[in-house]
């Protein structure tokens, strides 16, 4: 019976290619939070709080490993708008549900009954799946739990306030033996369901993006350091001090920036120090400076030219439109489409698609069966191309117009798949 709880699949910690954090890196963080989990007679609700690319969902990671490892993990649920399932709001609680029954047995034989009673509960509100999937079973089963939830600004909602954590805020005093740690950006229907009238005493908030520098740029460096040491056909006493911290600078905080280099470093015919010389050449400085969030986007915006610029540089102009059509299949679309899908939808060869994403292969999470879905790397390169003011290189940019149209007809083809 348990088996036929509606939920998302993927969804928990353990599912998926997901990195935690470089041992020695974001120990602040990690620890502030980890204490909080340990002590239940802090609040019941933590927030971390960051923007787009400063590491939140590998500190979700790392945490859930944790806390599993301690025994005190019951559920978790990492959002994404890439997944229809993990981006839909009505199947966290169900999910989180579904994970705790198999951990508690307590739990599983209160929540089995309500499945066969009430086999429409998955379609009910989101305030009565609290009730009947979490609230009335973790109250009668005296459980003491870590629940994470990750990247909650992934899922769709409208509402002017976030209506998981309204929910939340009306139930979670309810139940003083569980802990919710939940990461997102603050973006501002979230910003105002943790600062409202109901959450706002009950919640711990972490602002990833208000570490000290000199403390992320450490952190950075030595992610550098290590994955560059890595990298295989690399030159002796490589890569200098100067290249570091010029690494360093350009991710200006971000860790989507210095995970994207590794991955364009990484070729698998290329040398390291030749593609590293690429970057090198790109500017540091923009026309941002001194403003901190624009000056980070644009030497993200720098680095992902790049990248572009180094793979199609040898194309032909006729061979742009091509380039674009394939990079809307992947980014575009509401449920990823595999290489030989995007090959039939867009009347290509198959090699010819997978030579072509083999060429941007550190935007992507690319695998050998090319009928596997392809994963975007970061949620911040789609952005980045959508956008004219920031995507500078009208080779590639993508107009949002043309992508509303595309990503209907290829999730069409999808959901027939």
């Amino acid at each position: 019976m348990l088996n036929q709880c509606r939920r998302a699949h993927g969804a928990g910690y353990q599912h998926g290619d997901r990195q935690g954090c470089l041992k020695g890196t974001r120990e602040s963080a990690l620890n502030e939070i980890e204490d909080w989990t340990e002590d239940f007679s802090k609040s019941p609700v933590f927030w971390l709080n960051g923007l787009a690319g400063t590491g939140k969902s590998t500190i979700a990671q790392t945490i859930a490993e944790r806390v599993f490892a301690s025994g005190r993990l019951g559920a978790s649920f990492f959002c994404s708008r890439d997944f229809e399932d993990r981006g839909d709001l009505h199947l966290i609680f169900p999910a989180l549900a579904f994970q705790l029954a198999q951990k508690y047995t307590g739990f599983r034989s209160l929540l089995i009954p309500l499945l066969q009673s009430n086999p429409d509960i998955f379609r009910e509100s989101l305030h009565s799946q609290m009730q009947e999937f979490l609230l009335r079973p973790l109250l009668s089963a005296n459980i003491s739990t870590v629940i994470v939830i990750d990247a909650l600004d992934e899922c769709k909602d409208e509402d002017p306030e976030s209506a998981v954590l309204l929910v939340l805020g009306k139930s979670i005093s309810k139940v003083p033996g569980v802990k919710f740690f939940i990461t997102s950006r603050p973006e501002i229907h979230i910003t105002s369901g943790f600062r409202g009238p109901l959450l706002r005493e009950l919640t711990e908030t972490f602002i990833l993006h208000h570490v000290e520098p000199r403390i992320v740029y450490s952190d950075i460096r030595l992610f550098f350091k290590y994955e560059l040491s890595k990298l295989a056909h690399r030159p002796q006493d490589w890569p200098t001090d100067e290249q570091l911290d010029s690494l360093c600078r350009r991710a200006a905080g971000f860790f989507v920036y210095a995970a994207a280099t590794v991955g364009f470093l990484r070729h698998k015919f290329k040398s390291p120090s030749g593609r590293l010389d690429v970057i090198m050449k790109s500017p540091e400085s923009t026309a941002y400076e001194g403003k901190a969030e624009l000056k980070v986007y644009t030497s993200l915006g720098s680095l992902y030219t790049s990248i572009l610029q180094a793979a199609f540089c040898k194309n032909d102009v006729e061979d742009d439109a091509m380039v674009r059509s394939v990079l809307s299949a992947v980014f575009l679309v509401t449920n990823p489409l595999s290489p030989s899908t995007i090959a039939t939808l867009m009347g290509f060869e198959r090699n010819e698609v997978l030579s072509l994403l083999e060429s941007v292969q550190s935007l992507l999470a690319l695998h050998d069966d090319a009928d596997h879905p392809i994963q975007v790397f970061h949620k911040s390169f789609p952005d980045f191309i959508t956008d004219p003011t920031r995507c500078s290189d009208s080779r590639f940019y993508i107009s949002p117009t043309i992508n509303s149209n595309f990503s209907c007809a290829a999730s069409n083809l999808w959901v027939n798949h």
